[in-house]
């Protein structure tokens, strides 16, 4: 080997050209396997964000016993009424209370059925909060030990939570089905809603 081509690597090593050249190409591989890792964490987030949604409001803990103090028929989407009258059919409660609100079914009290008391009342404020202090106090004024909630799987969650904030007792929920379109609004909603009932507005 020449003392020239010995002297120009020597030369290329004192000044790091050698090591520039692999730094180079080590960095874009660097890069990719960081970007790869943003999105591996991107896509578990993405995956617990999908199961928490799925079990707060699409398939929540449901069912109730054979018998309950009173059945309580939230206003919201979805069709709840025909729902509520048959548990009414089924002689599971003594008590119908329908919330006529100011959305969803928002109609007029519907007729007496046989064999039970029937409430209507507007809840003031017209939420979910407002109907769970009204059924607060109806539960003390008539000594109630049980109510079953009928409304939607996406509600279900934060109605069960600020229910039992307002009551003692046993809180079971039964839902009606919702339209399929109405499901992507709905869970945007009551993950706000959600936020709102945790971390806003603790009281009954």
């Amino acid at each position: 080997m020449s003392a020239a081509g010995t002297s120009a690597r020597g030369l290329a090593r004192r000044f790091g050209v050698g090591r520039s050249a692999m730094n180079r190409s080590s960095a874009p591989s660097g890069r990719r396997r960081r970007i790869r890792l943003a999105f591996a964490a991107l896509a578990a987030v993405f995956v617990v964000f999908c199961l928490i949604t799925a079990r707060l409001f699409v398939w929540p803990t449901r069912g109730m016993p054979a018998h309950v103090s009173a059945v309580v028929m939230l206003a919201g989407p979805g069709d709840r009424l025909p729902v509520a009258l048959q548990l009414v059919k089924e002689h599971r409660l003594p008590v119908l209370v329908v919330s006529q609100g100011q959305h969803g079914y928002g109609g007029p009290c519907p007729p007496t059925p046989s064999g039970v008391r029937l409430i209507c009342f507007d809840p003031d404020p017209g939420n979910t909060r407002g109907e769970a202090e009204y059924i607060g106090r109806l539960a003390r004024r008539y000594q109630w030990s049980s109510v079953v909630l009928v409304t939607t799987r996406s509600q279900d969650t934060r109605a069960r939570m600020m229910v039992e904030r307002c009551f003692g007792g046993s809180v079971y929920v039964v839902t009606a089905p919702l339209p399929a379109g109405s499901w992507p609004y709905q869970i945007v909603y009551e993950w706000g809603a959600l936020f709102k009932a945790v971390f806003l507005y603790r009281a009954c």
